[in-house]
């Protein structure tokens, strides 16, 4: 069991917080429960879509950041999901390295897995070679190509890093992209996954049928690439 997962990738904007999402809905409908943390202190999506199973946490704190180790080890039963928003790499991996994180995780029994989201520029492939380098096999790895922002991952094909991540037994897996349009409508409605592909288009604020259609479309191929590692 991924007992704590960190969605990250460093870089803004490459859709950290639409995966956590994802994460966080596929849970619910799967039956799993799960605790949620956001280091986003303004723009929040767990805080803002899955209030009820999510906290805030401070990443410049160390204090803030034990408490994902105490609720693993108090909630054994849960899996913890922590979205990790743009500049909060650093003060991490620095908790990380200076408490001792992953030594402390392994006595415990405690799997702690890194989900590297990636877009398709030379960035996110720069990045997880950064990632990877630190922490080597010490860490457990899910690569995320995440089509919604961008669908040509040739650079990270021909990198090389894809090899190298597989050495370190990573998984890769797909987030196909969704028409942005009915993505910006559920952003601006404030209405979770969940809401528009089971909601009728009255109640979901701007969504059309086919809308929520391709929302359920999108969700079960997610899913089905999510069960890949869950189940």
């Amino acid at each position: 069991m991924e007992n704590i997962n960190l969605i990250g990738g460093e870089k803004d904007g490459v859709g950290k917080s639409v995966v956590a999402r994802v994460i966080a809905q596929y849970f619910l409908d799967r039956g799993q429960p799960f605790l949620g943390f956001d280091t986003d202190r303004s723009h929040g999506s767990l805080l803002r879509f899955y209030s009820d199973y999510a906290s805030p946490v401070v990443v410049d704190r160390y204090v803030s950041l034990d408490t994902i180790i105490k609720a693993a080890t108090d909630n054994p039963e849960k899996r913890i999901l922590i979205d990790l928003a743009a500049q909060t790499h650093d003060p991490l991996m620095k908790w990380m390295d200076e408490s001792g994180v992953l030594e402390t995780t392994g006595d415990l029994g405690i799997t702690l897995t890194y989900w590297h989201v990636m877009d398709s520029g030379r960035d996110s492939v720069d990045l997880l070679k950064k990632l990877l380098d630190r922490f080597g096999s010490r860490l457990n790895y899910v690569i995320v190509l995440n089509q919604l922002r961008g669908e040509n991952f040739d650079l990270f094909e021909k990198s090389g890093e894809k090899e190298h991540a597989q050495s370190l037994h990573a998984r890769i897996i797909s987030l196909r992209r969704l028409h942005e349009p009915v993505i910006n409508k559920i952003d601006d409605g404030s209405t979770s996954f969940w809401a528009a592909k089971n909601k009728s288009t009255t109640e979901v604020a701007g969504l059309g049928i086919l809308e929520s259609q391709r929302v359920k479309v999108w969700l079960n191929n997610a899913y089905e690439q999510l069960d890949s590692l869950f189940l």
